[in-house]
């Protein structure tokens, strides 16, 4: 600093930024930014923890080295014809020696990785029994109980498959039974937060419920709902969930914002009644 003039000046308005930044009021955290917030760094920190696998990292630094030498486009153009050949032939060589089987598990049967879809999933009345019909590179079905893992990883597929609504609701149905399994939670979670189709909402709402006293990220989720979901039926279901922690301070002050403004009277009523039958512990 005493010999470079301009680290002082940086100096210097690096603190006089700070003086200005700290003499400005502090804002109150908005229950919706802050529940925001909970579920971005959820999912940052899930991100991360993939990235930190072997492949993950693989992955990244490739492209990174691929960024700084800055490849010549006749290279690129070269490396991208060698992958695409050894890619062809690596996979004509396994299928030759390994055919695709029946079934989606192990012992020449497809893999996860080449499931493309869940056609339809129907559980037995008065049983555990589910038979889930899929598809690789032609029509599969796998039979088994609920409790089988690779029926647990077909039902997580299904819940996130954008194209048949009835495949997700009926995933969702038979996940909600064993909300306790983290994998499956997280996933009624991700359909409340982003299926389109309301009804699939409501059944994730249906498996969380029992949830939303003890798991911060679930009551996140269901004050999200409550306040943004487009669905009147979707948040009237949301609020009657927080009946068991509506004297938490997150939930108190999303109430108070809906009591005052929500264009929904019954929501508007709900979140008066809720605060008048808490006792204030400020």
């Amino acid at each position: 600093m005493q010999s470079c003039l301009a680290c002082r000046r940086e100096l210097d308005s690096a603190r006089e930024f700070k003086n200005d930044m700290a003499a400005m009021p502090v804002e109150e955290v908005s229950p919706n930014l802050l529940a925001s917030s909970r579920m971005e760094l959820q999912e940052a920190l899930e991100h991360a923890r993939a990235l930190r696998g072997g492949w993950g990292m693989f992955v990244f630094d490739f492209a990174g080295w691929m960024h700084q030498i800055k490849l010549a486009p006749a290279l690129t153009a070269a490396i991208l014809i060698i992958g695409f050949a050894g890619g062809t032939i690596t996979t004509y060589s396994r299928m030759s020696v390994h055919p695709p089987g029946p079934g989606p598990d192990g012992g020449g049967q497809a893999s996860m990785a080449n499931i493309a879809g869940i056609d339809s999933i129907l559980p037995e009345a008065n049983s555990n029994r589910v038979t889930i019909k899929y598809d690789t590179l032609s029509p599969q079905v796998y039979e088994s109980t609920i409790d089988d893992p690779r029926v647990q990883q077909l039902l997580l597929l299904a819940a996130r498959n954008t194209r048949n609504s009835d495949v997700r609701l009926g995933s969702i149905d038979i996940l909600t039974r064993q909300p306790e399994d983290n994998a499956v939670r997280e996933a009624l979670v991700y359909a409340l937060r982003y299926d389109r189709n309301p009804g699939v909402r409501l059944k994730a709402l249906e498996g969380l419920k029992s949830y939303v006293k003890d798991d911060v990220h679930v009551r996140d989720a269901v004050l999200e709902a409550l306040m943004h979901d487009s669905n009147a039926g979707v948040r009237s279901e949301a609020i009657t969930l927080l009946d068991p922690v509506k004297a938490d301070s997150s939930v108190r002050d999303t109430l108070r914002v809906l009591a005052e403004r929500d264009q929904n009277k019954f929501i508007q009523a709900e979140s008066k009644r809720y605060l008048a039958s808490t006792p204030h512990l400020d």
